[in-house]
């Protein structure tokens, strides 16, 4: 990933979505340290505070889940443009494009676009015959997706689990009362 990142022609979201990534890990260390807490001094409000986060969480999980499946052709074709700009990049000055495209073929296993006789030099050695790359692309990330999608799908079942357990759910008062009680 590092030559995706160091080009001149760098994605910005690229940096965009790192910084979602940690965005949303302090975000579930928030959540954890309100549960913990909430636990060890039986407080029912920081519970509900808790419960509250957990839930905000789950409709952000399925939220992503229903776009990751939604823009899933646009990532693709997002991709193959980024490829084929290497692989344009390339054909016009061999030595600028040519980690970016070494890049591209070792992570896809794959080499050139109709044949790979152009671009030669920047193929796997331990790739057996001529593999497109466009269509490649196309596989992987659609596996990868589907993936990501089943994962998501688990982990929201899990966290709908969690909100079965709660304890305070089980309270007849209304959760404001709850919260000036304590």
């Amino acid at each position: 990933m590092k030559d995706f990142s160091s080009e001149d022609k760098s994605p910005e979201y690229f940096y965009m979505g790192l910084y979602v990534l940690v965005g949303a890990g302090a975000l579930m260390m928030a959540v954890g340290f309100f549960g913990c807490c909430g636990a060890m001094r039986e407080s029912q409000c920081v519970l509900g505070s808790f419960f509250t986060c957990l839930l905000v969480i789950f409709a952000a999980e399925v939220t992503t889940g229903v776009f990751a499946f939604i823009g899933k052709g646009v990532a693709i074709r997002h991709v193959q443009t980024m490829y084929e700009e290497a692989y344009n990049d390339y054909l016009k000055d061999r030595e600028r494009g040519n980690g970016t495209l070494i890049t591209f073929h070792s992570t896809f296993q794959c080499c050139g676009k109709e044949s790979s006789e152009q671009v030669q030099p920047t193929c796997p050695k331990e790739l057996l015959g001529p593999k497109n790359c466009i269509d490649e692309i196309e596989a992987i990330i659609s596996v990868k997706l589907q993936l990501i999608g089943i994962v998501g799908i688990g982990i929201a079942g899990l966290t709908v689990r969690k909100f079965q357990n709660l304890p305070f759910l089980l309270s007849k008062k209304p959760l404001h009362l709850i919260c000036l009680q304590v």
